[in-house]
């Protein structure tokens, strides 16, 4: 695995189940949102927003449950109840720290390209001290189409001043690996027990797959 870094000119993580171990908390969310206006939560409900911007989500979740909020009350509402979430809980995952240690001192560039919303992914930095080792902030809502779309890494790469195929991508779920693949970017799948059930269309899709960023060290 790391002699996969020698080509590599950048790294780019998805934020949810791939650096953070967060993926938990928005099935919490969703519940408690739900509740507030008597609507059941389904497990299908993350498989249908899976990869969607922050945006696209709220629209979905208007449309689909006919919800008299508007789209930024929606949004505001989630953004309230997340922020204390990242702000206390949410961890690091395993050995995520030490890689993007080992990639600074490689000086190879880095970032995050993520479907959540700006203020949340600020809230999770500064609670886990890791502004120092990226360089780059990329959120969906700055492109016209979320993932599985290539739009937001090819975005991430532009702003890095990085080609396509130097960029190594780190994903947790089928339409974020799609996404990287699409961009033209080497792909790594990384364990997360949110997506568990899908491990095997994972290892399909990407070009390897990790339990842990132990893989690199």
């Amino acid at each position: 695995m790391k002699e996969i870094l020698n080509e590599k000119r950048a790294v780019l993580f998805d934020l949810d189940g791939t650096l953070v171990d967060s993926m938990w908390m928005w099935t919490e969310i969703d519940i408690e949102y739900l509740g507030r206006f008597g609507k059941p939560f389904s497990k299908e409900l993350q498989k249908d927003i899976e990869g969607m911007s922050f945006t696209e989500t709220a629209v979905y979740f208007r449309e689909r449950f006919s919800l008299a909020d508007s789209i930024e009350k929606i949004k505001a509402d989630w953004i309230a109840m997340s922020i204390d979430k990242y702000a206390h809980e949410v961890p690091l995952k395993p050995y995520a720290l030490e890689f993007l240690k080992l990639l600074r001192e490689k000086g190879i560039k880095t970032g995050i390209a993520t479907s959540n919303y700006r203020e949340m992914v600020d809230a999770c930095i500064r609670h886990l001290a890791i502004g120092n080792y990226l360089d780059v902030i990329c959120t969906a809502c700055e492109v016209a189409r979320g993932k599985p779309y290539p739009d937001i890494y090819l975005h991430a790469a532009d702003r890095l001043e990085t080609k396509a195929q130097d960029c190594l991508v780190f994903e947790d779920i089928p339409a974020g690996i799609r996404a990287g693949k699409a961009a033209g970017m080497t792909v790594v799948a990384v364990d997360d027990a949110f997506s568990k059930e899908d491990e095997a269309g994972k290892r399909a899709l990407s070009d390897y797959y990790i339990q842990d960023y132990s893989a690199f060290l």
